[in-house]
């Protein structure tokens, strides 16, 4: 059975991964006959925000994979202990956290650092030419651990700012409607706008249930 990755940024679309964009992909490898090997860092979040309210609660803080396990319901691996030869693919679901805990582009957009075991497994998938997908803002990402090492092309769907930023990557941008998804073939990256466009959880998983079976079919 093929395994495919599937990075998370912890729980919660405002500091973690979009719930909806994650389940939707682990219940797509399910169905696509994939084993998905759900994955996070074990780091601090940047921040911990009350989805309630939407404001930072300043007194709180969480660790991005002990929040990741309860979207896993407890089956998780520390990123660092997984390599390339592990995997057959891999996945980042989208969520500020993607752009808070797994990079820092929420704060520094093009020129943003990466969690180093993020970018080391993202290195480690692509020099073996193994599929890659991201949802939502995480091909930004993408757009910063191989922009520089080849033009890659990914989707956010149609921000100008964003696109802009990957751009400033050295990555390529393609717009794209919000239940589609853009393949780079060549480089074996498949990505999708999910709720950078979408305003009904049915639109983020056409697009995104269509992803999974893009990057299963490049394998």
């Amino acid at each position: 059975m093929k395994k495919i990755g599937v990075i998370l940024s912890g729980c919660g679309v405002y500091d973690g991964s979009e719930i909806h964009e994650a389940v939707i992909t682990l219940l797509a490898i399910d169905r696509a006959g994939a084993e998905a090997v759900c994955l996070a860092p074990d780091v601090a979040q940047l921040h911990v925000v009350n989805h309630l309210t939407g404001e930072v609660d300043a007194s709180d803080r969480r660790n991005v994979l002990v929040e990741a396990a309860r979207i896993a319901r407890g089956k998780i691996r520390d990123l660092s202990t997984v390599s390339a030869a592990d995997l057959d693919a891999v996945i980042l679901p989208g969520g500020f956290g993607a752009a808070k805990n797994l990079s820092t582009f929420a704060l520094s957009g093009a020129d943003c650092s990466l969690n180093a075991e993020v970018e080391r497994l993202l290195k480690e998938m692509f020099a073996a030419k193994k599929p890659i997908g991201a949802l939502c803002i995480a091909p930004a990402v993408l757009a910063r651990a191989l922009g520089k090492v080849a033009p890659i092309t990914v989707t956010i769907g149609n921000d100008i700012g964003t696109a802009a930023a990957i751009k400033a990557t050295g990555a390529q941008h393609e717009t794209c409607p919000v239940r589609e998804f853009v393949i780079d073939r060549e480089h074996k990256i498949v990505s999708t706008p999910a709720y950078m466009l979408a305003g009904r959880i049915s639109e983020a998983a056409d697009g995104i249930e269509k992803t999974v079976r893009a990057v299963i079919s490049l394998l």
